[in-house]
């Protein structure tokens, strides 16, 4: 892996089309594998950046371009890491890694006990990865209007 910097989105950042299309890019195995579809295709370069805000979101950089991004936001006893996505080129260098690693030291500095996270059943690769990385199932979920299991969650101590 080359030097990859992360940097928090923020209002100074300004490559929401290239952001959003590295999710979409990332996430575009899942497409017709996951039933409902992501909600990652309903993202515009304009609600991600409404998310980035809302949210704690760090975007990996390779120099100045986006490989890699994270989206995390407090709950009770958690942060909740969502739209984790590594450009396609890029997967199996370590960024994932990265990026949870800052989710881990974000949920730290804010006092949180754990990461959690949601990941569709049908992607049991995901679960394996996770599980490799610290996390374990806590409850399977139903996205509305389904009668059968469409998530799992997962939870990562953090120390």
């Amino acid at each position: 892996m080359s030097d990859i910097a992360l940097r928090r989105l923020a209002d100074g950042f300004d490559r929401w089309d290239v952001l959003l299309d590295l999710i979409l890019s990332s996430f575009a195995y899942m497409n017709g594998r996951i039933i409902p579809p992501s909600s990652a295709l309903a993202l515009t370069s304009e609600t991600l950046k409404a998310k980035a805000l809302s949210e704690i979101a760090y975007a990996a950089l390779d120099g100045e371009q986006p490989v890699g991004c994270i989206f995390c936001r407090p709950e009770v006893e958690s942060l909740y890491v969502g739209k984790l996505a590594v450009l396609p080129a890029a997967q199996g260098k370590g960024i994932g890694k990265l990026l949870l690693r800052m989710a881990e030291t974000t949920a730290r500095e804010l006092g949180l006990k754990s990461l959690r996270l949601e990941t569709r059943i049908e992607l049991v690769d995901n679960h394996a990865t996770f599980a490799a990385w610290g996390f374990q199932k806590t409850a399977e979920n139903r996205h509305a209007g389904f009668d059968r299991t469409t998530s799992i969650e997962m939870r990562k101590p953090i120390a």
